[in-house]
């Protein structure tokens, strides 16, 4: 992998605290901090799609995201996404069989002593550079294929649909 394209959707991985309004919401993207705190080796471009909790996400969005893969030279491909409809916006992709398309987010946010945020990066990365060419989601430490996958609400993490 010589660069790495990273669409930036928003989702709670970027979510801040407003201390004025008592609530979080989306800010800034946090990869590109994560990457540089990671020194890692290869050049890498962010480019924010949207800022938006992942409920708010709708076909329109999806559409440009698929519109921006498309007309990308990039082989590989990170997405930043919100978790409640992070499989939605992966299946809505069509298959792909020239690039390696990795979707990872948080269920705390990046900026959180506890997030899980950075290792599922880190867990995509390494997605990303061992994969072939196709759409997967990394979380949790783990692969997965878009078409087997689902957020389980009550263990907090991504799991097979085969385990259900």
């Amino acid at each position: 992998m010589k660069k790495l394209l990273i669409l930036t959707t928003g989702g709670t991985i970027d979510k801040v605290y407003f201390d004025a309004k008592s609530q979080y919401e989306v800010g800034e993207p946090v990869v590109s901090s994560v990457l540089k705190a990671m020194n890692v080796s290869f050049d890498f471009e962010v480019e924010a799609i949207c800022k938006k909790d992942s409920l708010e996400l709708d076909d329109s969005d999806r559409a440009q995201i698929a519109e921006k893969i498309s007309n990308s030279n990039a082989s590989h491909i990170l997405i930043t996404h919100g978790t409640d409809t992070m499989s939605d916006t992966a299946n809505y992709l069509p298959k792909q069989t020239q690039k390696v398309i990795v979707f990872t987010g948080a269920m705390q946010p990046a900026i959180f002593k506890e997030t899980d945020g950075i290792f599922n990066i880190g867990t995509a990365l390494g997605v990303l550079s061992s994969s072939e060419p196709g759409v997967y989601i990394a979380m949790n430490g783990r692969r997965f294929d878009v078409d087997n996958v689902f957020k389980n609400y009550e263990t907090k993490r991504f799991e097979t649909k085969d385990n259900m």
